[in-house]
């Protein structure tokens, strides 16, 4: 300290020795010229005068030489110590951030810390993460069975709390919900029957009891088996265009292909499907006893809470006779999307206040079970009828790849699903820190529970989440004052469909988007260390690019995320859309908040996820021993993004990312202007609605760009707008309630630019099928929703001009 006074103290010697020298060398006869002189300095500018006087005194004596020499020296030297003086203050600050200070909370030092660079802040964190607590975190977590409510699962949940609490954050508390779970029978047991043509059980198939869809419907079904490969849209209208129908049989689908459990029963239940049976196929899961994988005994379960209307009533010929009055019938209903509580859907479950378990509130109609590769095979070995399309073949062996839905013998296959509703108790575990705005938070969530060891389920999330909170709780002791808030969430009943983080959402929902900057997922992140991907909001791409430039991959020592991509086909490969089952998708889809969940993985599927083997020793098998450092990479990942968004004097957000998006569906209206004007329908509408929004966000950008953002009111008052940019495109003009996931990109609804653009498809697919009044209906939803989205990024009502707007001039 007594070097920098020391250094301070030159700096101004050396200022009133070049003082002293300008004043004796500018003396000369001629006053009122050296007095003119001196006037004119004064009042021209700091650069441009300055030189254009010194060109004078060049041209004018020889003491004008001398003076520039001396005064070059002089600046120079002036310069160098105080470029010295602050670099030795920084060079104090970054040793002293060095250290981990044992003890003591989130304390801020005195002077605040909020003058450390990114730079120095970026290194901190890359010293302070380790490699050893997030694998003993793993471990910890996936010891046992914990699913909500739970013995194990309460020790867990007061382990976390504990955790929080040991590094004493700014708050600390939990936050407790009722909800609606359901369990197996353990007293009576699913069952599985082979029965003749009189009904006589003749075989009982063995199942493991534990194993459950997760809110199935109850009861028993009889009936034949048909084959429906993996239970998509266009599965069942292949099986319709062969003459093979799901009406009044069991289905059997395959794990995967793009659809959840939850989708592949609504579908067998609206092609009348009686129950649904779902296995792993060794082509999809490799189950190879030589090789690492799913061995033929295991199923794998996951919940099956999920109503899509809107894909269903484009894409399939459903078995209504009339189409039109199934759509008013499906929108009518109350729609659960499987996400949150489905006896509460749309409102929180807090003090036992639920609907009804009545069938709109999403909840299956069919019972549905998931069932061993080894069961699979004896029931599909037996099946008769037409056979599979090539691509429909699996690898269970000794099978004979036909559709059924007829046994040998006149058999049939009885299912019994006995499951309980069950109220538990849940808790969300919160831990913040404050920020110097800190009614602006970033917010970081991983899913606590398993119905397995959920090793990738909620082990390496729950691992992630502590350390990148230990990690700035102590960057925070050590001087770093992050601008914006940080909240920590570990989140209870994910196993269900996110029943905790819908919840919560649903009870902040009126005020999240003008306080929550963005959501980050750490679900299931690491299930592999060779490529990342990335399901993203769009806002937030911008961010993800320059983070994985400055993150070695786990992998490639040497090598960043990025460059890795770039071999690998391009970094573009990484980004991907929300998808209905992710963590953050609630966040942006139902709340209006950009986020992101992001997962390292292999080039073979993880098969142990959603099993009983999902635990350590598999998983570093799988990773070759490496959890630790890819863990420790995908945790800097995340916090070099959220790093940037709590350091950043404005939001690091692409505000301009959701023209692009709309610009690809005017494109495609435009390959159909000459039909839908046919039809008396013009989509000049929404031409002009994605017109307004790209100048209104490319207006507002340059506004951000030409601003001084170091004033802290302008930049509070550009990075509200930004924070509401995700928020506008929640569609105003659909129930939160009938359609939670407004979002008119990322949603679930008729409102929805998926629903309008499949619609249009049938334009060329199947024209007959076309809705004139229902596709006005979508266009309109759609743009209004974008126009109103350019209105809000306007600004004032004054400032907005509307394509049909008039002026009256006052007289």
């Amino acid at each position: 300290m007594e070097d920098l006074i020391r250094t301070i103290c030159s700096v101004l010697s050396l200022q009133w020795i070049m003082g002293t020298l300008m004043a004796h060398l500018t003396q000369s006869d001629d006053e009122a010229a050296a007095q003119r002189e001196e006037l004119s300095l004064e009042e021209a500018g700091p650069v441009g005068d300055v030189t254009g006087w010194m060109l004078r005194r060049l041209h004018g004596n020889r003491r004008g030489c001398v003076l520039i020499g001396v005064c070059g020296g002089v600046a120079f030297t002036a310069a160098f110590l105080l470029a010295l003086a602050v670099l030795s203050g920084r060079g104090l600050c970054s040793q002293r951030a060095g250290l981990e200070q044992p003890g003591g909370g989130a304390t801020r030092p005195a002077d605040g810390g909020a003058e450390l660079y990114l730079g120095e802040l970026r290194e901190m964190m890359r010293r302070l993460l380790q490699d050893e607590d997030l694998l003993s975190t793993v471990s910890r977590v996936s010891r046992a069975d914990h699913p909500p409510g739970s013995s194990e699962g309460t020790v867990l949940a007061s382990e976390v709390l504990g955790r929080f609490r040991k590094l004493q954050m700014d708050h600390t508390w939990t936050e407790s919900l009722d909800a609606m779970l359901q369990v197996p029978d353990r007293s009576f047991p699913s069952s599985l029957h082979l029965v003749d043509s009189a009904g006589r059980v003749f075989e009982q198939i063995p199942l493991n009891p534990s194993d459950y869809c997760p809110y199935s419907a109850t009861g028993n079904y009889t009936g034949g088996v048909v084959y429906a490969h993996y239970g998509r849209p266009e599965d069942f209208n292949w099986l319709r265009s062969v003459g093979v129908l799901a009406a009044g049989h069991l289905v059997v689908m395959r794990v995967g292909g793009g659809v959840s459990f939850a989708e592949k029963v609504w579908l067998a239940e609206r092609n009348g499907g009686g129950g649904a049976l779902i296995y792993p196929d060794p082509a999809d899961l490799p189950q190879d006893p030589r090789r690492l994988g799913l061995n033929a005994h295991t199923a794998v379960s996951e919940h099956v809470t999920e109503r899509k209307p809107e894909r269903l009533l484009n894409t399939l010929e459903l078995t209504s006779d009339s189409p039109e009055l199934l759509t008013n019938q499906l929108l009518s209903l109350q729609v659960h999307l499987g996400s949150g509580d489905p006896f509460t859907p749309g409102f929180p479950s807090f003090n036992l206040s639920r609907f009804p378990p009545i069938p709109s509130s999403g909840l299956p109609l069919i019972p549905a079970l998931p069932i061993t590769a080894t069961v699979a095979a004896k029931l599909l070995s037996q099946l008769s009828g037409p056979p599979c399309p090539p691509s429909w073949r699996g690898r269970l062996p000794y099978v004979r790849c036909v559709l059924g839905p007829d046994f040998g013998s006149g058999r049939r296959v009885r299912l019994s699903v006995q499951n309980l509703m069950t109220p538990v108790l849940l808790n969300n575990i919160f831990s913040s820190l404050e920020g110097r705005e800190p009614d602006q938070y970033v917010i970081l969530g991983a899913q606590r529970d398993s119905l397995g060891p959920g090793a990738v389920k909620s082990g390496v999330g729950t691992a992630i989440l502590l350390e990148l909170a230990r990690t700035f709780s102590t960057m925070v002791k050590n001087g770093f004052s992050p601008r914006r808030s940080l909240l920590f969430v570990s989140w209870d009943a994910g196993d269900f469909g996110n029943v905790g983080a819908t919840e919560w959402l649903e009870v902040y929902l009126s005020m999240l988007h003008l306080k929550a900057v963005a959501y980050f997922s750490l679900d299931q992140a690491i299930m592999g260390d060779d490529h990342l991907s990335a399901s993203t909001s769009p806002l937030l791409v911008d961010l993800l690019d320059a983070a994985i430039r400055q993150v070695e991959h786990p992998k490639h020592a040497g090598q960043t995320i990025y460059s890795q991509a770039e071999r690998d086909g391009g970094s573009w490969r990484i980004m991907k859309p929300l998808y209905l089952n992710s963590g953050a998708y609630s966040f942006t889809a139902f709340a209006g908040v950009p986020a992101m969940e992001l997962r390292f993985t292999e080039d073979r599927a993880y098969p142990f996820l959603n099993t009983p083997l999902d635990t350590v020793p598999r998983l570093q098998e799988v990773l070759g021993g490496r959890l630790g450092v890819t863990g420790r990479s995908l945790a800097e990942l995340v916090g070099e993004m959220v790093l940037r968004l709590v350091h950043d004097h404005i939001l690091p957000l692409r505000i301009t990312s959701y023209a692009q998006t709309v610009l690809q569906l005017s494109a495609q209206l435009n390959k159909h202007s000459a039909e839908l004007q046919s039809r008396g329908v013009s989509p000049q509408w929404l031409f002009s609605a994605r017109g307004d929004y790209s100048r209104a966000a490319e207006t507002l950008q340059r506004a951000i760009d030409y601003s001084d953002l170091h004033d802290p009111n302008t930049a509070r008052f550009y990075n509200t707008r930004i924070m509401k940019v995700e928020y506008y495109f929640l569609s105003q003009y659909v129930s939160a309630m009938e359609t939670p996931f407004r979002h008119v990109i990322h949603g679930r609804g008729n409102h929805t630019l998926s629903a309008l653009t499949e619609h249009l498809t049938l334009l060329t697919s199947d024209p007959g099928r076309f809705d004139e009044n229902r596709f006005r209906r979508q266009l309109a939803l759609f743009t209004w929703t974008l126009q109103g989205a350019a209105n809000a990024l306007n600004g004032d009502v004054w400032s907005i001009r509307h394509t049909h707007s008039y002026t009256h001039t006052k007289r």
